[in-house]
């Protein structure tokens, strides 16, 4: 009696076998289906980015039209006289001083003089203490002057529209 055993042949590695190569989508030779695909996904990203385009130029852009702009911005203030105030003199860090003038830009709905106590409390919170660097140069200078302007303008409750240095000598 003599025993039989057959063993199978294991595949190679990279080898094809009828089951597994089957394509799991039916194509032609030349990849048609991937094609389609990718052409899809082309065609999807063209008409998302003409969309926000769209969007972009209509609700926000320039497209938008010039009522809107107009409803959402109020009017800018019209200028009026400018005050002028005393100087003062004030002290700098390092044992400096600085004498500073203002002039004050009222709109044209103020009549009369407005009262410079808050303005003259406002630039000497703002300048004492600084050091000369940062008063005598031209970056500071202007820093300094766009924060006591906007300072100016909520103390005065937007009568004061903006600032002038009429005097500004620093020893």
């Amino acid at each position: 009696m003599t025993e039989q055993r057959v063993f199978a042949s294991k595949p190679k590695i990279g080898a094809r076998t009828g089951a597994a190569t089957a394509p799991a989508e039916p194509s032609s030779a030349d990849g048609a289906p991937a094609r389609r695909s990718r052409k899809l996904v082309v065609l999807l990203v063209i008409v998302a980015l003409l969309g926000s385009g769209a969007g972009y130029w209509f609700l926000i852009g320039p497209g938008a039209s010039a009522e809107q702009g107009a409803a959402q911005e109020p009017p800018a203030p019209e200028p009026g006289v400018v005050q002028e105030l005393e100087p003062i003199s004030l002290n700098l860090a390092g044992g400096r001083y600085l004498m500073i003038s203002l002039g004050l830009q009222l709109t044209a709905e103020v009549e009369d003089e407005i009262d410079p106590s808050i303005a003259l409390d406002r630039t000497i919170t703002l300048f004492s203490g600084r050091t000369i660097e940062d008063v005598s140069s031209a970056e500071g200078r202007t820093a300094l002057k766009a924060e006591l302007a906007a300072a100016l303008k909520e103390g005065y409750d937007g009568e004061v529209i903006d600032v002038f240095f009429t005097t500004f000598v620093t020893q």
